[in-house]
Protein backbone atom coordinates (compact mmCIF):
# COMPACT_ATOMS: atom_id res chain seq x y z
CA UNK A 1 0.00 0.00 0.00
CA UNK A 2 1.30 3.23 -0.90
CA UNK A 3 2.05 5.91 2.00
CA UNK A 4 -0.15 8.15 1.56
CA UNK A 5 -3.09 5.66 1.72
CA UNK A 6 -1.26 4.65 5.19
CA UNK A 7 -3.50 6.10 7.82
CA UNK A 8 -2.28 5.71 11.50
CA UNK A 9 -4.61 4.67 14.36
CA UNK A 10 -4.93 8.70 15.92
CA UNK A 11 -5.05 10.00 12.16
CA UNK A 12 -7.05 8.24 9.73
CA UNK A 13 -7.11 9.22 6.12
CA UNK A 14 -10.13 10.55 3.49
CA UNK A 15 -9.90 6.98 2.29
CA UNK A 16 -10.33 5.40 5.90
CA UNK A 17 -13.80 7.35 6.89
CA UNK A 18 -16.57 5.87 4.93
CA UNK A 19 -19.07 9.24 2.88
CA UNK A 20 -22.85 8.11 2.47
CA UNK A 21 -23.97 8.93 -0.79
CA UNK A 22 -26.22 12.31 -0.61
CA UNK A 23 -29.01 13.43 -2.73
CA UNK A 24 -26.59 16.10 -4.90
CA UNK A 25 -24.53 12.42 -6.13
CA UNK A 26 -27.76 10.99 -7.58
CA UNK A 27 -28.81 14.41 -9.21
CA UNK A 28 -25.53 15.29 -10.53
CA UNK A 29 -24.88 11.40 -11.72
CA UNK A 30 -28.64 11.55 -13.61
CA UNK A 31 -27.73 15.08 -15.19
CA UNK A 32 -24.32 13.92 -16.28
CA UNK A 33 -26.00 10.42 -17.58
CA UNK A 34 -28.96 12.29 -19.37
CA UNK A 35 -25.80 14.61 -20.81
CA UNK A 36 -24.10 11.48 -22.56
CA UNK A 37 -26.86 10.21 -23.77
CA UNK A 38 -27.99 13.34 -25.41
CA UNK A 39 -24.28 13.61 -26.46
CA UNK A 40 -24.25 10.33 -28.13
CA UNK A 41 -27.40 11.02 -30.25
CA UNK A 42 -25.85 14.16 -31.35
CA UNK A 43 -23.24 11.95 -32.96
CA UNK A 44 -25.31 9.32 -34.37
CA UNK A 45 -27.58 12.27 -35.57
CA UNK A 46 -24.48 13.73 -37.20
CA UNK A 47 -23.79 10.85 -39.14
CA UNK A 48 -26.97 9.88 -40.42
CA UNK A 49 -27.56 10.70 -43.86
CA UNK A 50 -29.81 13.48 -44.96
CA UNK A 51 -33.34 11.60 -45.94
CA UNK A 52 -33.01 9.49 -42.66
CA UNK A 53 -32.69 13.09 -40.78
CA UNK A 54 -35.45 14.12 -42.50
CA UNK A 55 -37.86 10.87 -41.74
CA UNK A 56 -37.02 10.91 -37.88
CA UNK A 57 -38.07 14.50 -37.17
CA UNK A 58 -41.11 14.14 -39.22
CA UNK A 59 -41.94 10.85 -36.76
CA UNK A 60 -40.53 12.84 -33.74
CA UNK A 61 -42.39 16.26 -34.66
CA UNK A 62 -45.57 13.69 -35.02
CA UNK A 63 -44.96 12.39 -31.90
CA UNK A 64 -44.78 15.63 -30.15
CA UNK A 65 -48.18 16.26 -31.33
CA UNK A 66 -49.75 13.59 -30.36
CA UNK A 67 -47.84 13.43 -26.52
CA UNK A 68 -49.43 17.07 -26.14
CA UNK A 69 -52.80 16.20 -27.31
CA UNK A 70 -52.48 14.00 -24.49
CA UNK A 71 -50.64 15.72 -21.63
CA UNK A 72 -51.74 18.78 -20.88
CA UNK A 73 -48.50 19.83 -18.69
CA UNK A 74 -45.76 17.96 -18.66
CA UNK A 75 -43.57 17.51 -15.63
CA UNK A 76 -39.84 17.72 -15.98
CA UNK A 77 -36.92 17.49 -13.80
CA UNK A 78 -34.52 20.30 -13.15
CA UNK A 79 -31.93 17.98 -15.52
CA UNK A 80 -34.53 18.60 -18.21
CA UNK A 81 -34.48 22.14 -18.08
CA UNK A 82 -31.02 22.93 -18.01
CA UNK A 83 -30.96 20.61 -20.92
CA UNK A 84 -33.83 22.17 -22.83
CA UNK A 85 -32.84 25.85 -21.97
CA UNK A 86 -28.88 24.91 -23.09
CA UNK A 87 -30.06 23.14 -26.09
CA UNK A 88 -32.36 25.76 -27.48
CA UNK A 89 -30.34 28.28 -27.59
CA UNK A 90 -29.03 26.22 -30.68
CA UNK A 91 -32.32 25.81 -32.25
CA UNK A 92 -33.16 28.64 -34.76
CA UNK A 93 -35.88 31.39 -33.71
CA UNK A 94 -38.00 30.41 -36.65
CA UNK A 95 -38.06 26.67 -35.37
CA UNK A 96 -38.91 27.10 -32.04
CA UNK A 97 -42.60 26.48 -32.39
CA UNK A 98 -41.53 22.90 -32.34
CA UNK A 99 -40.42 22.98 -29.29
CA UNK A 100 -43.44 23.05 -26.43
CA UNK A 101 -41.41 25.63 -24.25
CA UNK A 102 -41.37 28.52 -25.15
CA UNK A 103 -38.89 31.65 -24.56
CA UNK A 104 -40.91 32.96 -22.30
CA UNK A 105 -41.29 29.53 -19.94
CA UNK A 106 -37.26 29.11 -19.61
CA UNK A 107 -36.99 32.93 -18.99
CA UNK A 108 -39.23 31.53 -16.09
CA UNK A 109 -37.61 29.01 -15.06
CA UNK A 110 -34.38 31.16 -14.92
CA UNK A 111 -36.52 33.78 -12.50
CA UNK A 112 -37.55 30.90 -10.28
CA UNK A 113 -33.84 29.40 -9.54
CA UNK A 114 -32.43 33.09 -8.93
CA UNK A 115 -35.68 33.53 -6.89
CA UNK A 116 -34.86 30.28 -4.89
CA UNK A 117 -30.84 31.12 -4.80
CA UNK A 118 -31.71 34.57 -3.66
CA UNK A 119 -34.20 33.90 -0.73
CA UNK A 120 -33.18 35.58 2.64
CA UNK A 121 -34.33 34.33 6.24
CA UNK A 122 -37.79 36.03 7.11
CA UNK A 123 -37.46 39.03 9.33
CA UNK A 124 -40.62 40.56 11.34
CA UNK A 125 -42.00 43.58 9.72
CA UNK A 126 -41.41 46.71 11.32
CA UNK A 127 -38.51 48.39 13.07
CA UNK A 128 -36.30 46.35 14.68
CA UNK A 129 -36.33 46.87 19.21
CA UNK A 130 -33.57 49.07 20.32
CA UNK A 131 -30.94 46.77 22.18
CA UNK A 132 -31.87 46.92 26.10
CA UNK A 133 -28.63 48.67 26.94
CA UNK A 134 -30.01 51.52 25.24
CA UNK A 135 -33.82 51.37 26.59
CA UNK A 136 -32.20 50.66 30.48
CA UNK A 137 -30.09 53.94 29.89
CA UNK A 138 -33.17 56.06 28.57
CA UNK A 139 -35.31 55.34 31.08
CA UNK A 140 -32.50 56.09 33.63
CA UNK A 141 -32.25 59.98 32.22
CA UNK A 142 -35.66 60.41 31.99
CA UNK A 143 -36.60 58.87 35.52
Amino acid sequence: MPWYLKGSITTPTRFDVPRRPSEDDGVALSFLYRLACRALELVRVHRMKAFAKDVEIVVLRHQLSVLRRQVKKPRLTWSDRALIALLARLVPRDRWSSLFVTPATILDWHRRLVRRHWTYPSRKPGRPPPPAETVELVLRLAG
